[in-house]
């Protein structure tokens, strides 16, 4: 067999085992969360933290505007500040998980995965005393088994993703996103960490300046709630 049999083989597999999987579960979302139907309401979060320097800044700001979040956070990165993880918590913020590490579905395992969230569980867990529910993968990345190997948590995707992990981006092209992207039941991403692969590492500086602006300006309509409050609802329509 020649090597470029195998190079095809190999890429043929791997499309359908993540890149196929991805596609058809984000344009059909069953089984996974994208947003809600609620009114008046939406949900700010934050992915890849928690950050030293960054995400204790971002608590103060929401702190100041009386809003509470949500952070997918990555377990080692919650090992390694507990405290953050325990001021979070304790201001009433919702903690999912992002895996213990920022790994792509796309090179895991079902098994890898599984052992991914519940590390990040424990983590959390074992600091808070509450184990977290919700779960984001990393890139937004899935796989053919994710919604198996990833149970018992409930898959957390969003309505917007905004480009914040770059620099190049700006501050006001991203508060006009951010305003754009505002809508009843509107799950929307943001980055309160740029060490991952892809991101810059001064472009949570940008998203906290963008954000700061954007809360000041935006209409008092829709109020920011974390992400139990969207999923609840669309549990309770499912109920009826």
């Amino acid at each position: 067999m020649s090597i470029l049999l195998i190079l095809l083989i190999f890429l043929c597999i791997f499309v359908v085992y993540s890149i196929i999987p991805t596609i058809v579960m984000r344009l059909f979302p069953i089984g996974i969360f994208k947003s809600s139907s609620i009114k008046n309401k939406a949900a700010l979060t934050f992915d890849d933290g928690p950050n030293p320097i960054y995400t204790p800044r971002l608590l103060d700001l929401l702190k100041k505007h009386d809003i509470k979040a949500t952070f997918f956070v990555v377990g080692e990165n919650a090992k390694a500040y507990p405290d953050i993880i325990s001021r979070m918590y304790l201001e009433g913020h919702t903690i999912g998980t992002h895996h213990y590490r920022h790994l792509s579905n796309w090179l895991l395992t079902p098994r890898e995965v599984k052992e991914q969230c519940r590390m990040a569980a424990d983590t959390v867990e074992s600091i808070t005393g509450k184990r977290p529910v919700y779960y984001r993968p990393p890139w937004g990345h899935l796989n053919l088994f994710v919604k198996w190997s990833s149970q018992p948590f409930k898959i957390i995707m969003w309505s917007a993703i905004l480009g914040d992990w770059r620099c190049k981006l700006g501050k006001d092209k991203l508060k006009k996103r951010l305003h754009k992207s505002l809508h009843d039941g509107a799950v929307i991403v943001l980055h309160d960490s740029g060490e991952n692969i892809g991101a810059d590492q001064l472009a949570p500086e940008m998203m906290l300046q963008a954000l700061e602006e954007f809360l000041l300006e935006k209409e008092d309509k829709i109020e920011f709630v974390p992400i139990d409050d969207l999923y609840e609802h669309e549990t309770a329509k499912k109920r009826r």
